[in-house]
């Protein structure tokens, strides 16, 4: 199948399965900060929360946080210790929280309080690479990027969208090439969605995919007859500088 075809396909019946419900559940913990704030600030604050930690947990510490510190000049002026007790479900939350409070200074010191909207401004800040750009840009300002984090780099290796040894930078790049930009709002939420519903990165359910007939992932898995998961490729990092 050509490259083209598949990335219609996936996009279509993803759209079917998961598109219709954005508004009404949103699937991230992104796309729910940006449901009920429409806030960058706090896009931004919980893309840093969430490196490294799973969205239930960048969840809980952005409503802690938010409950008691939810702009730049309050969290700037907060005690580290504060902030790390507020954010503590979050993974490595002592290092977040004083690089929280950087960003903020930064953001009022060069900006005003405001997040900057363009991706080689947000990633000349503290913390915050490829991945955090593109979702501030993707779910704080409604841009079109291509965030890329793991369940968007296995399900783009998996489906081969993407090079089985890419790191998360090559697969933006070729995502990139390949995608239609008026399709880039949309990957992230769907890619992320379907990787944690069907494509999992431990036990996927390949039972009820309906990209067998092109995936890598269970050409491999048939021919070998393993039932178990199988490697599917590099690591991903964490977006951190």
């Amino acid at each position: 199948m050509r490259t083209d075809e598949k990335v219609r396909r996936i996009f279509a019946d993803l759209g079917t399965r998961y598109g219709h419900s954005f508004h009404e559940d949103p699937g991230t913990a992104l796309a729910k900060v940006t449901a009920e704030t429409e806030d960058p600030f706090k896009v931004l604050i919980s893309t840093i929360l969430s490196q490294r930690t799973r969205d239930e947990r960048t969840e809980e510490a952005s409503a802690r946080l938010y409950a008691k510190y939810d702009t730049p000049h309050a969290i700037a002026r907060a005690p580290v210790r504060k902030l790390a007790e507020l954010i503590r479900p979050a993974g490595f939350y002592r290092q977040k929280a004083q690089k929280i409070r950087e960003v903020s200074r930064i953001l009022l010191e060069r900006y005003g309080g405001r997040v900057p909207d363009t991706y080689e401004e947000l990633v000349a800040l503290p913390q915050v690479g490829p991945k955090t750009a593109n979702c501030v840009l993707v779910y704080g300002f409604g841009k079109p990027a291509i965030p890329v984090d793991v369940h968007v780099a296995v399900v783009s290796r998996r489906l081969g969208l993407a090079a089985e040894d890419a790191d998360e930078e090559e697969v933006e790049r070729r995502l990139r090439r390949i995608v239609p930009k008026a399709w880039w709002l949309q990957l992230n939420e769907l890619f992320v969605r379907f990787g944690k519903d069907v494509c999992r990165t431990n036990g996927p359910r390949c039972t009820v995919c309906t990209f067998t007939d092109f995936c890598r992932y269970y050409r491999r898995l048939r021919r070998t007859g393993k039932s178990g998961p199988l490697k599917t490729g590099a690591r991903i990092p964490a977006d951190t500088r």
